[in-house]
Order: structure tokens, then C-alpha cells, then sequence
């Protein structure tokens, strides 16, 4: 796979200051790429070896990276911007103040191009053998394969890092989550259990409002996190460039308040990327009203990301907001699930 400098959701920017964002998404504006802050320098850091790095990103969820907005805004503004396409407030570098891009692509290369003995050490081991079981097991190129994080950046700890792995194409991603159901049933790769999936639910329940059972019920249909010979795993789709059709400002959203809706997930296509996109019919407000109008859930929180199927009847909660083309015309309406505007209390659950 070759990539031109376009930006891909997870690669990594870094800024003069040292601070460490990622990508959020493939659309971004001319002038700067929409991101957020995870890594910071701090002396007593966790993360790196002779420089050390703080983590300020507390979880992957709107309110903690709501909370890095009152960070960057009280010491580096220059890194916020309200944008009027999307009608929010946001984090985004701006083109002239990145020092370097990061691509999850170039890193796995690297780490694969390194042959001889000790070359690699024991976590970049795990990751070489866990994308060439993946690429084995679904027949797709390790060219379509990436890893972010704190690898990505080699600022990672053998540990306690996890293995954040990327995989390129709506195909491939596809292929892969056929591979991970033989590589589960194999023994290859381990689901959580036991204690490990009692504390991720429970803290699940308090990042979202979500029952302990639903919790549960999420993980048991989620097929790409888990464990490698004892180190947790999550793999990442990412559309590659030529599936990304849509520029920013192509559609423009205004908020019109809270809503709660029930509806029929009609198509599941786009649900595996960030944001997830579900296309939804038969809308029905949750005061009994018809929401024709009302095509699509979008989530920002990945954690609902690829896991509904389609024909399955849901209820969700966010923000309602009308779409429209760069003429102005409207072209319905969408449930954003993620807003800031919704603090934490959004969510997209099955009805049973």
C-alpha cells in the first residue's frame, strides 16, 4: 500500500512542543488535520525511554478528550478551533506546526524489514508474529496492515503496551474478521474472561450509560480486541485513500437538540470505521412521532463501532442534526452519537 501525506485516522502528529496527537477520521480541512492530544513530555511519564511522555487522554471517550480542550485552551490554543462545518469546538493541528507524520503503515515495514536476531525486541516480536498470523490466516498482503500507538511513536513499554494494530480496506477488514472467528476458535488469540472481563465491563458502565449485562452483551459481539500470548490487542479498520469519497465541507451539520430514537439498522457498510456510520429506516422518535427524515447514526465513540447487524431494531440517543450539501440545501437528518453537547449520556443500544 502506498500512501501519499494524506492523513488517515490513527497516524500521529508531532508538534514543536513534543506533544503527541491522533489523527481522528480521514476528512480534514485544508489547513489543519483533526486530532487529538494523548501524549504530552513529563518528567515522571510512563511512556518513552530517554525522553518520557505523560499520557493525558484518561479514556477513549467524548468527556476525556473534552477534558484535553481545557488543557490546550488554557496553554496552547493555537491547537483549537470551532469549525463551521461541523458546529463544534475541536482540536486540530494546524498544517504549519507539524513537525513530523507518523504512519502506523511505515512503522509495521520497518519492524518487518528487520531480520537479523535482536533487532526487534520482545513487544515489536509480538507484533511482526500477530500481523503475519493475520495476514496468513485472511490471505491479505502485510502491506494492508498497520501499527499506532505507543509503538508507532517508540515511546511504548514491553510491559504494558498494547498491540494497536491497523488494517487497511473495507475488504480487508472484512476477510480479517473472518480470520480472527478461526484464529478465537483456535486458541490463537484469547477473548477476555474471567476477572479481566468483569473489571472491563464494570468500567465500561462507568464510561458509559450502559447496564453491566450490556457491557458484557457489547464485548461478546465486538471480534477485534483481545489477547496475544498474554498481551491485549485491538485491531483498527482505516479506509484506504480511494474509498474515502467525501471532502470536508461536502456536508455541513446544525445541531437541533438531544433526541432519542428507535429505528432499523439498514446498512452496516461503514460502521467499522471511525466515525461509524449505521444507515438506519423506519425512524420513530421516542415520543411515538415518525422521523423519516432521519437516515443515519454516526458514532465518535469507537466503542460502538462494527458491532450491530443489519436488520436489528435499535434505540439511540444524541444529537439530532440537520445535513447539508455545500449549497445549502438540506439532505436530512442524523444522530450524532458522541457530542460534547450530550455528556456522556449518549448511547446506542439493541432492543430485544
Amino acid at each position: 500500500m502506498v500512501r501519499q501525506k494524506t492523513f488517515s485516522d490513527r497516524d500521529f502528529i508531532s508538534t514543536p512542543e513534543g506533544f503527541f496527537f491522533c489523527v481522528i477520521g480521514n476528512i480534514h480541512p485544508q489547513d489543519r488535520i483533526i486530532a487529538y492530544i494523548k501524549y504530552v513530555p513529563n518528567e515522571k511519564g510512563k511512556w518513552g525511554k530517554k525522553k518520557r511522555y505523560k499520557r493525558i487522554l484518561r479514556s477513549y471517550t467524548t468527556p476525556s478528550v473534552k477534558e484535553t480542550f481545557q488543557i490546550l485552551e488554557k496553554q496552547n490554543p493555537e491547537y483549537l478551533f470551532h469549525s463551521e462545518i461541523l458546529s463544534i469546538k475541536m482540536s486540530a493541528v494546524p498544517i504549519n506546526l507539524i513537525k513530523r507524520h507518523y504512519k502506523p503503515e511505515d512503522k509495521l515495514l520497518e519492524l518487518l524489514s528487520h531480520t537479523k536476531k535482536g533487532q526487534r525486541d520482545s513487544l515489536e516480536e509480538k507484533v511482526v508474529e500477530f500481523v503475519k498470523i493475520l495476514s496468513d490466516e485472511s490471505d491479505i498482503n502485510t502491506n494492508y496492515f498497520g501499527v499506532t500507538g505507543s509503538i508507532l511513536l517508540e515511546i511504548y513499554n514491553p510491559v504494558f503496551s498494547d498491540l494497536d494494530i491497523i488494517v487497511y480496506g473495507r475488504k480487508n477488514t472484512l476477510r480479517v474478521k473472518e480470520a480472527m472467528k478461526k484464529l478465537y476458535s483456535k486458541g490463537v488469540v484469547d477473548r477476555f474472561k474471567g476477572s479481566y472481563l468483569e473489571n472491563w465491563a464494570m468500567r465500561k458502565t462507568e464510561q458509559f450509560p450502559i447496564t453491566f449485562p450490556e457491557a458484557k452483551q457489547i464485548y461478546n459481539r465486538t471480534w477485534n480486541r483481545g489477547f496475544f500470548k498474554e498481551t491485549m490487542f485491538s485491531i483498527h479498520p482505516v479506509k484506504l485513500e480511494a474509498e474515502v469519497k467525501e471532502k470536508f465541507g461536502d456536508r455541513r451539520f446544525i445541531p437541533k437538540g438531544l433526541t432519542t430514537i428507535h429505528a432499523t439498522i439498514t446498512d452496516i457498510e461503514n460502521s467499522f470505521f471511525l466515525p461509524a456510520t449505521y444507515q438506519i429506516g423506519q425512524v420513530i422518535y421516542d415520543d411515538g412521532h415518525s422521523a423519516e427524515y432521519v437516515s443515519e447514526i454516526t458514532s465518535y465513540d469507537g466503542f460502538y463501532g462494527g458491532i450491530f447487524k443489519e436488520g436489528e431494531t435499535i434505540v439511540a440517543r444524541g444529537k439530532l442534526e440537520e445535513v447539508v450539501d455545500r449549497k445549502g440545501k438540506t439532505k436530512g437528518h442524523r444522530v450524532l452519537v458522541g457530542s460534547f453537547e450530550a455528556l456522556g449520556k449518549d448511547y446506542i443500544k439493541v432492543l430485544k
